[in-house]
């Protein structure tokens, strides 16, 4: 992992890094020794590291509750360089879209396809953040709705040092079976006017999910209006579970 900046506003460190070829943010409360929860977040299609949403979310994280939080540019997005197949794959789903083909079924194969590149990177960014003197090997919580939950599911499956998750605004195409493997507490978000991922494929993850512990928070809107006040009950659901 090597740092490329660091600044600090409001009582918040952010420091920009690569692992790699994968660039990525970790913000920390300023001053910050010892060990602390981790929250892993996971950005929006079309979206990075640092989009606004992330941003707010992660210093609200860091601030109100003194956890560290760091996220990654997803394959194709922010800092990484165009991926060639992912964008010949996106431009032929495009077309088919266009003569009729139903979305939500090529956007999950599709994250199905980025997933096998992403868990083993989102694995190897949590080892090196957790052996940071300031960050250390604490409890681990993720976040990720649309891509962040397409990508996100496999790796909340697939890694057991997560201990909650606040996932959604995904569908059961392709998941059912990562669904399946995740047994850690979950807080599933849902918007129920939804016009990219159909609401009956979304209560079906839902529903797919083994966790003994998991709520549905569903509310009126489109595909990524998630309301503001749902912070709040991220940060009471994080906080219960890794603090």
């Amino acid at each position: 992992m090597r740092f490329t900046s660091r600044t600090s506003s409001d009582g918040v460190s952010e420091q920009l890094f690569t692992l790699g070829e994968i660039p990525g943010v970790l913000w920390t409360p300023d001053g910050a020794t010892g060990t602390r929860p981790l929250i892993l977040l996971g950005h929006g299609g079309g979206q990075h590291k640092k989009a606004p949403d992330i941003v707010t979310r992660a210093r609200r994280f860091v601030a109100e509750c003194g956890f560290a939080v760091a996220a990654v540019d997803a394959p194709g997005h922010g800092d990484r360089p165009t991926d060639a197949e992912y964008d010949r794959i996106a431009t032929e789903n495009q077309a088919r879209v266009d003569a009729g083909a139903e979305l939500a079924p090529l956007i999950a194969h599709f994250q199905a396809l980025v997933a096998r590149q992403t868990v083993p990177e989102w694995r190897a960014v949590l080892d090196a953040v957790q052996a940071l003197d300031h960050v250390g090997p604490g409890p681990v919580g993720y976040w990720g709705v649309s891509l962040g939950c397409g990508l996100g599911l496999p790796f909340v499956a697939a890694e057991p040092r997560v201990r909650a998750a606040v996932l959604g605004q995904g569908g059961v195409l392709t998941a059912a079976e990562a669904a399946a493997r995740v047994t850690v507490p979950v807080e599933f978000l849902v918007q129920w006017d939804d016009e990219r991922v159909p609401r009956a494929q979304s209560l079906a993850l839902f529903d797919a999910l083994a966790s003994a512990e998991k709520t549905l928070h569903a509310t009126p809107g489109r595909h990524g209006h998630v309301p503001a006040f749902e912070v709040e009950s991220t940060m009471r659901f994080f906080t219960r579970h890794l603090v």
